[in-house]
């Protein structure tokens, strides 16, 4: 393929990936925003962390994201030594911004929510701004998780991260040794546990674990689907390059199988590669770039065994920097 014509096409996919973060951005905001936080019912991560920030000092929820992320992005530098991509500090800021900007008080007095008091209600001593009143709260928690999750697993779609967690779990895998799937439920088990110590709410303890059991299926789902392991087949004229790129871009291994075409009938090259499910978006990126016209297969993959399958690692950065 043309090195202008990959430049255009690379430029094109940034240009949708950042609008895509953009519009992710809302459906994650409106999960906090409008359900999730004026209850104190966010399952865990930076969120969680900003209902505390807010209860003592007042600040908006989505400042509170981002002053909690600037540390966590700094000790991530200093500590794991991962080069966060552009749009995983974009995805944080951007998805941070939306929370404020979409909360009722703020749509209020830009003028797109005419009548305040009819998402005003009174929780105890607290005044708060919902979709909908408290005796609806199991409502609010399910539809906050599913925008949160959707919004969530749209910014990962399109190669975006929100920071947060993802750090302090990768310090703690770096450091410990244990597994992805068990750092976060350290991590995740600590903030829920933190803020319902804090708030004095033990029923806070049972709503973040819910949120949480909800937003990560819907993560899941908006993400890349399950499981979280896929297999990738490709069939190509240019099979060496996109060998090469899988080892280059990626760092996973590939299997070369032996194959003959069925209707010309000769010798062809079949790729084989075992990837994470956030990383099948950048692979078809990159195999798109070398071979338009290539062919490829993509299948669940439910149990892996060897090397880079061990535990789940996280990349936070961005393909081809």
């Amino acid at each position: 393929m043309p090195k202008q014509n990959a430049r255009k096409l690379r430029i094109k996919r940034e240009i949708i990936n950042h609008l895509g973060i953009v519009f992710a951005s809302v459906f994650f905001a409106i999960g906090y925003s409008w359900f999730l936080l004026p209850y104190n019912m966010a399952p865990g991560g930076v969120g969680g962390i900003s209902q505390i920030l807010h209860m003592l000092f007042g600040l908006p929820n989505g400042v509170g994201m981002i002053i909690i992320n600037i540390p966590l992005f700094l000790v991530s530098f200093i500590f794991i030594g991962k080069s966060f991509g552009s749009k995983s500090i974009y995805g944080m800021l951007v998805s941070a911004a939306m929370t404020d900007l979409l909360s009722f008080p703020m749509l209020h007095k830009i003028g797109l929510v005419k009548d305040l008091a009819v998402h005003t209600y009174m929780v105890g001593d607290r005044v708060v701004y919902a979709m909908l009143p408290p005796e609806e709260i199991f409502l609010s928690a399910i539809a906050g998780s599913v925008m949160l999750g959707l919004g969530l697993g749209l910014i990962f779609r399109f190669r975006g991260s929100t920071g947060g967690t993802d750090i302090p779990v990768a310090l703690i895998k770096q450091k410990a040794n244990i597994s992805i799937g068990t750092g976060y439920y350290i991590v995740e088990t600590g903030i829920i546990l933190a803020v319902s110590l804090f708030l004095h709410d033990p029923k806070l303890l049972i709503w973040g674990y819910i949120n949480l059991f909800v937003t990560t299926k819907i993560t899941d789902l908006a993400s890349e689907g399950l499981p979280y392991v896929k297999g990738v087949y490709i069939i190509s004229n240019n099979s060496d390059d996109i060998r090469g790129v899988i080892f280059d871009k990626l760092n996973r291994g590939v299997t070369i199988l032996k194959g003959m075409s069925g209707f010309h009938q000769r010798e062809i090259n079949v790729l084989f590669c075992v990837l994470n499910r956030r990383q099948v978006p950048m692979l078809t990126d990159l195999v798109k770039e070398i071979d338009p016209d290539a062919f490829m297969v993509l299948t669940d993959v439910y149990d892996v065994m060897g090397y880079g399958f061990k535990s789940r690692n996280i990349n936070l950065q961005d393909s081809g920097n």
